[in-house]
């Protein structure tokens, strides 16, 4: 890429140049023709004044020397008589084209060229007869070698020019080329896995905004990660709920023989219908698109609650107490709150004593549902916060899909440990 630039601007550059030294060579070309013929007439005329005494007179004129410092001193000036014989001075011995026009005192002045000169011829008159002829001329060769003089300067410095456009171009190419390549760097590093790269700003406006756009996404790429990684890890811990009530069930039933075996097969079926419906709800709530929130069935929840809850608390000996005191309706996904009664469920059991408590019931614009336990005081400490007891695992899960359908879930009471499930009543999104 850098050659293509470099390449480029200095084909840029050659072809501006060749555009503007074109014309410009004519002109200097037509500039020097034009000077070179004033330098003549100038010459021409200065002699004319000094010889034309002499001619009017008949004697022979005598010619005044070029000035050393005159640009034309290479030049020659001669007089020639109207016959077209040379008088004085310097020039062909017999008057050529251009001496013989002028001598016919057709035109004040005629130039041309002569062998391998530019001559220019200016009439001396008397009265209306022609005395004499003065002929100024240089060489073609003086000519040309200013004319190529010149155009070798413009030349040199097209080169130079050139040359300057080569270094600027490699300047700013380097400039433009190397944030591309940084930038380049960081969409490697991304596609290997490392998300905490970021692409330098470059101080190009369309680059910074192309790094701008490479960092957003590789920032949304590792949060999204970093919460399915979490989600996976808090999700496995949530498959242990039912897994230990179908435990609890099976070892239950080994240690009572006598006991129906239909009964325990039956409830252990349940359990692994619970356990295949946990799977189903986290699969759902894992993906980037959920349905529209419906009305919640309350008392299909309820009721699911009931049945695990027993299984998990009735091998332990202990109760589980499922109330309802006039709790309005809500709109959340099933998943979400089967999911989080579940974790405060399991918490109550693996964590708390006595008799479970839930409660369903109206806290104002929302649905409360209240899980307690008779376990010990919680005191100052956080149980969303992973701790070396377990805490945090799953009511982090639990407060993360609450939070996800518009509710909240904190710690209402810390003695007796109690829980609250809060989701907006009366509201569909």
């Amino acid at each position: 890429m850098r050659r293509k630039i470099i390449s480029l601007t200095v084909l840029a550059a050659l072809v501006a140049t060749a555009l503007f030294a074109l014309p410009l060579g004519i002109a200097v070309w037509q500039y020097y023709h034009d000077d070179t013929k004033g330098d003549l007439e100038r010459a021409a005329d200065a002699a004319a004044l000094v010889v034309s005494a002499d001619l009017n007179a008949g004697r022979t004129p005598t010619v005044p020397p070029l000035d050393e410092d005159d640009d034309e001193a290479e030049g020659e000036v001669g007089v020639y008589a109207p016959d077209g014989r040379l008088l004085a001075g310097h020039g062909p011995a017999v008057a050529g084209p251009v001496e013989r026009q002028a001598a016919e005192a057709t035109m004040d002045v005629v130039i041309g060229r002569e062998g391998d000169e530019m001559a220019l011829a200016v009439p001396v008159v008397s009265g209306s007869r022609v005395t004499g002829v003065v002929r100024a001329a240089l060489p073609l060769a003086q000519l040309r070698m200013r004319i190529l003089l010149t155009w070798l300067g413009m030349a040199g410095l097209a080169v130079a020019t050139t040359g300057v456009s080569w270094l600027l171009a490699r300047r700013f190419t380097t400039r433009l080329v190397r944030p591309l390549e940084e930038l380049a760097a960081a969409a490697g590093r991304l596609g290997d896995g490392d998300f905490s790269a970021r692409s330098p700003r470059a101080g190009v406006a369309e680059i910074d905004q192309v790094g701008e756009a490479l960092d957003a996404t590789a920032t949304r790429i590792g949060e999204t990660l970093e919460r399915e990684r979490a989600f996976s890890a808090e999700a496995s811990h949530q498959l242990r709920t039912p897994l230990t009530g179908l435990r609890l069930q099976l070892e239950a039933a080994l240690e009572t023989p006598s006991a129906d075996p239909y009964a325990a097969i039956r409830a252990g079926l349940a359990s692994a219908d619970r356990l295949e419906r946990t799977i189903e709800d986290l699969l759902a709530l894992g993906r980037e698109r959920r349905a529209p929130r419906a009305e919640l069935d309350l008392g299909a929840i309820l009721e699911e609650v009931r049945q695990a809850g027993e299984a998990l608390l009735g091998p332990r000996g202990r109760e589980l107490r499922i109330r309802r005191e006039d709790p309005p309706m809500a709109h959340a996904a099933a998943a979400a709150v089967r999911q989080v009664l579940a974790v405060l469920l399991d918490n109550a059991v693996t964590h708390g004593r006595g008799t479970v408590t839930v409660l369903a019931r109206d806290a104002g614009d929302a649905l409360a549902i209240d899980v307690a336990d008779e376990g010990p005081d919680l005191g100052e400490t956080d149980p969303f916060a992973t701790a070396p007891t377990g805490h945090g695992i799953g009511l982090r899960l639990a407060r993360s899909l609450a939070e996800a359908e518009g509710g909240r879930l904190r710690l209402s009471r810390p003695d007796p440990p109690t829980f609250t499930l809060l989701l907006p009543a009366g509201t569909s999104t």
